[in-house]
């Protein structure tokens, strides 16, 4: 963890330095409080410089969002779209709070942090951290007290920080509605469970045994506490694994990799964008290899890619039959999120199209 230095009140203070997605810091921090206007700090973020806040805890949140108020929207393709967005997130992260050693904020006004720090980071005592990441925490960890509540399972689960959190219901209601293969109680495997919620719903439809398998630790901590909560926990094992666990086939292998092709920039979007299909590619390769002679792999997957141009139907297709797999059917369903409905998205247009799909898969019979 690499440090930073700044001048308050004539004497010099060095803190640890942190942020998520690996942004150095700034190379020059001024110390603000509440009579910075938002045309100022833009033009402090704008020439580098981090603003370390010491006015109200609630005037410091009200200043970021002035702050986006007065960048513009930007249109165009998802490639610009996305780095506007980049470029406004770095610009908004140069207001910087100080995370004391005993984990408070020395602010007016400011909320108790040291959980939610404990949650998201392990703790960080002595720390700069920008305002928006902070914000970020304290949003996540409040979710993960309250949790989600899951129709498919009428329950609530508990999201952890940086895990992928099933607020999109429709691609759990495919899974939820769709006729498990076969006549018996499945062997499932569930690829990428994230808090587990797939597992969940799998084994409460009655699959024999439910293998549950995560890259991330978090993730795997996350869906075992989730499952124990919904007394699960003797049919589904969750393993930390690198995609494929160690038993060789199942009646039915679920994925719901991320749905875009690109390079996540942080935690956060590992379950949004997946590098060059990384882990679609493996899951349709390794699928014949792990598959029972009449079991099914379901890939939940949604077609935003193809109306970005990030990809198109025909190479999805392609890359099934590759594997030497074909499509046994596929159901489809309209996204309810806000995203969907918001006209003032730059990506409206593109989002108001979109649709998630199940494929089933099975091994090609030529």
């Amino acid at each position: 963890m690499s440090t930073v230095q700044w001048t308050e009140n004539g004497n010099t203070h060095t803190a640890r330095w942190h942020s998520g997605n690996g942004t150095p810091p700034p190379g020059r921090i001024v110390v603000v409080d509440d009579r910075l206007t938002a045309a100022a700090a833009l033009r402090h973020a704008r020439a580098g410089t981090g603003m370390l806040w010491r006015g109200d805890f609630p005037n410091a949140r009200q200043l970021v969002r002035a702050m986006d108020r007065r960048l513009p929207q930007r249109s165009g393709s998802f490639a610009e779209v996305r780095s506007a967005r980049s470029e406004r997130a770095t610009l908004l992260g140069k207001v910087l709070v100080s995370v004391e050693a005993d984990h408070s904020l020395r602010l007016g006004r400011a909320p108790e942090i040291r959980a939610a720090c404990e949650h998201a980071f392990g703790g960080l005592p002595g720390t700069l951290i920008s305002l928006r990441e902070l914000l970020g925490a304290l949003s996540a960890y409040q979710w993960h007290q309250k949790g989600i509540h899951i129709k498919a399972l009428n329950a609530r689960l508990s999201p952890a920080y940086s895990v992928f959190a099933p607020t999109r219901s429709e691609y759990l209601d495919l899974v939820a509605r769709e006729p498990l293969p076969g006549r018996g109680s499945p062997v499932v495997f569930d690829l990428g469970t994230g808090t587990g919620v797939l597992a969940a719903i799998l084994a409460r439809r009655g699959a024999a045994e439910v293998v549950a398998t995560d890259l991330n630790p978090r993730a795997v901590r996350c869906a075992r506490d989730n499952l124990r909560r919904l007394g699960l926990s003797d049919r589904v094992r969750v393993l930390e694994a690198d995609l494929w666990p160690s038993r060789r086939r199942a009646d039915l292998v679920v994925c719901n990799p991320p749905w875009l092709p690109g390079n996540p920039t942080s935690a956060l979007e590992l379950g949004i964008y997946d590098a060059s299909s990384a882990m679609l590619n493996r899951f349709l390769g390794g699928l014949p290899d792990h598959l029972t002679p009449h079991g099914e792999g379901w890939l939940i997957l949604s077609d935003l890619a193809e109306h970005l141009g990030l990809r198109t139907r025909a190479e999805l297709l392609d890359r099934i039959s590759a594997a030497g797999l074909e499509v046994a059917g596929r159901r489809e369903t309209t996204p309810r999120h806000r995203s969907a409905t918001d006209s003032a998205d730059p990506l409206h247009a593109q989002r108001s199209r979109e649709r998630t799909m199940l494929w089933r898969l099975t091994m090609s019979r030529a």
